[in-house]
């Protein structure tokens, strides 16, 4: 530690955090200490986590519910009342991923929820590649040199052995994209217009199309059966005993403030400004948009932006209308730098509002992966003004590690 950097124990950490305006809904107590302290602030933010995954949990048990109308009777409003509660189940989540890269039992749960991208053909038809692995075509499998028995489809079958079969990581088998592409199909429009089209006769074993519809809709089934059972897991983990919650307690000051700090950083710019932005910008490449199958990716972004704010500032609003909030990051920032803590404000709401263009365009009929075609200027400034905005957010952020006294932190732009 160098001079210039104070430990807590020296920190000015006595002010007095000044309470919390709501609207709307009750603010769920989460402490009873007045002073700003990061032991407070991780409790705050573990129950942020909480409800965050409570909700989610909410949501897929609605997806569930509209999933099984669809295999029950199947039709084109089934399907678009399936695909409606996907996408909803998409907001709450989102905001989850903040709590990803600070917390290591979040990260190696994450792949079976979210991983992406996704090898479309290792789970169903794909056009132009009759030798796709395809799953829900083929009873038996080869995989690393070994013959596969793939029937019955099942919780087994999706985990165990076709989830990043091969050690391949695109081989994805679970989760929240691998449910996308079965409610939606592939995407064939490249840059111009349009989403998948899959139809609902896809999951009717009596007027059958693509095949195979019986195993389709298990395969459906059991993804989406899955994807609630994993968020029950995780939701459990933030309980008041839950691991998560009590491997982020057990840590000192320092460390609880580097798992919050490690959590914005990584997701603004590694993750959401590199891996899901950048890269797609920079190739044109509508395959890198986060959710290409249903063109949804300016409401995926958009959410995770405001997960940063939640974490940041310590509030979330639940889909109940509640607010959980209590001391913050944010606080604790302000009681040593002022000016820093303003700053991270307003490059965090500049984040959002760019995010929010990138929304107002779809809704003006201007999809993500639209965006990312060659020679459209359009795309190019509203992406890459968020990109900016969220560098510039991780980039003030590396200051709160020297003004806290726990060291510095690196957030790397992957492409």
């Amino acid at each position: 530690m160098s001079r210039n950097q104070a430990p807590f124990g020296r920190l000015a950490l006595a002010a007095l955090f000044a309470g919390v305006c709501t609207t709307g809904g009750p603010v769920s107590a989460t402490t009873a200490e007045n002073e700003v302290s990061p032991a407070a602030a991780a409790r705050v933010y573990a129950d942020i986590a909480l409800a965050g995954y409570e909700d989610s949990l909410l949501r897929a048990r609605v997806l569930q519910e509209a999933v099984a109308d669809l295999i029950a009777a199947p039709s084109p409003a089934a399907l678009a009342a399936a695909r409606t509660a996907w996408k909803e189940s998409r907001i709450p989540y989102m905001q989850t991923e903040v709590f990803r890269f600070g917390n290591t039992m979040v990260d190696d749960w994450e792949g079976r929820v979210n991983a992406w991208p996704l090898d479309e053909g290792l789970i169903d038809y794909v056009a132009g590649h009759p030798d796709a692995v395809n799953v829900i075509a083929n009873r038996t499998l080869l995989i690393n040199g070994m013959t596969v028995t793939a029937d019955p489809i099942d919780a087994r079958l999706l985990e165990d052995v076709l989830h990043e079969a091969e050690g391949i990581e695109t081989n994805v088998a679970t989760g929240y994209h691998a449910i996308e592409f079965l409610l939606w199909g592939q995407d064939l429009n490249g840059t111009g217009p349009g989403a998948g089209e899959r139809p609902a006769t896809d999951f009717d074993p009596a007027r059958c199309t693509g095949g195979n519809c019986g195993r389709r809709t298990a395969y459906l089934r059991t993804a989406v059966d899955l994807l609630v059972r994993d968020l029950a897991w995780m939701a459990g983990a933030w309980e008041e005993d839950g691991a998560a919650r009590s491997a982020l307690m057990s840590q000192d000051a320092e460390g609880i403030v580097r798992a919050i700090v490690t959590g914005l950083g990584n997701l603004a710019a590694g993750e959401l400004a590199g891996a899901r932005m950048q890269v797609g910008l920079e190739l044109h490449d509508p395959e890198e948009e986060h959710d290409c199958f249903s063109d949804n990716t300016h409401e995926s972004h958009y959410w995770d932006a405001v997960g940063l704010r939640n974490v940041y500032l310590a509030r979330y609003r639940r889909i109940d209308g509640s607010l959980v909030a209590g001391p913050s990051l944010s606080a604790l920032v302000r009681a040593v730098d002022p000016g820093l803590d303003r700053q991270l404000r307003e490059d965090m709401d500049t984040a959002i509002r760019r995010m929010d263009a990138i929304r107002e365009a779809a809704a003006d009929g201007k999809a993500y992966d639209q965006l990312l075609a060659p020679g459209d200027s359009d795309g190019r400034r509203l992406i890459g003004d968020a990109i900016r905005a969220l560098i510039a957010f991780s980039e003030q952020l590396i200051r709160v590690g020297p003004a806290l006294g726990v060291g510095q932190f690196r957030f790397e732009v992957e492409g």
